[in-house]
């Protein structure tokens, strides 16, 4: 494969081998997200350390943790926002995660959503990253991985579903 994939699919095609032969890293994800008004809702999105893109909060397995526990933790670290996760996942996504010594390795992300009921101003990453709050379609656009937006895309439809009777 060459060097510089022209398309985020055509970087992800290059890690199919990896993906088969189980050498996939996970990771945990939140998609924090706030009702607005009666009929609305808007999820965050962050930049990420290196790039800058945009991304949902999400961080590595911690031993002792449940996985929307560590979701929960990475939405408070990264972008100040308390919340309570969801236990059951709402999906999944796979990114190339590239690590500090350059290697590219597969990440399969499990995704949790986090209703967003306190922001901190102060937490620990507040001077690294940036944040929106948007609508779902419009975080949709912004961020690359083609299983994230779907994800988000179906936010809306999910959170503000009618409670049943």
């Amino acid at each position: 494969m060459p060097k510089k994939a022209r398309s985020y699919l055509g970087r992800l095609v290059g890690a199919t081998e990896q993906l088969f032969r189980g050498e996939a890293i996970e990771q945990f994800a939140a998609i924090c997200y706030r009702k607005v008004g009666d009929n609305a809702v808007e999820v965050l999105l962050i930049t990420s350390h290196e790039s800058g893109r945009w991304i949902i909060p999400k961080g590595w397995p911690i031993a002792q943790l449940a996985p929307h526990q560590v979701a929960e933790r990475e939405a408070w670290e990264e972008a100040g926002v308390r919340g309570k996760a969801k236990k059951r996942h709402f999906g999944f996504y796979t990114y190339i995660k590239t690590r500090a010594n350059g290697e590219r390795v597969p990440s399969v992300v499990q995704v949790h959503l986090l209703e967003a009921r306190k922001i901190d101003r102060k937490f620990p990453e507040e001077k690294q990253r940036s944040s929106r709050w948007l609508s779902p379609l419009e975080a949709a656009v912004l961020v690359r991985e083609p299983e994230l937006k779907s994800l988000l895309g179906r936010v809306e439809k999910t959170v503000m579903k009618p409670a049943k009777a």
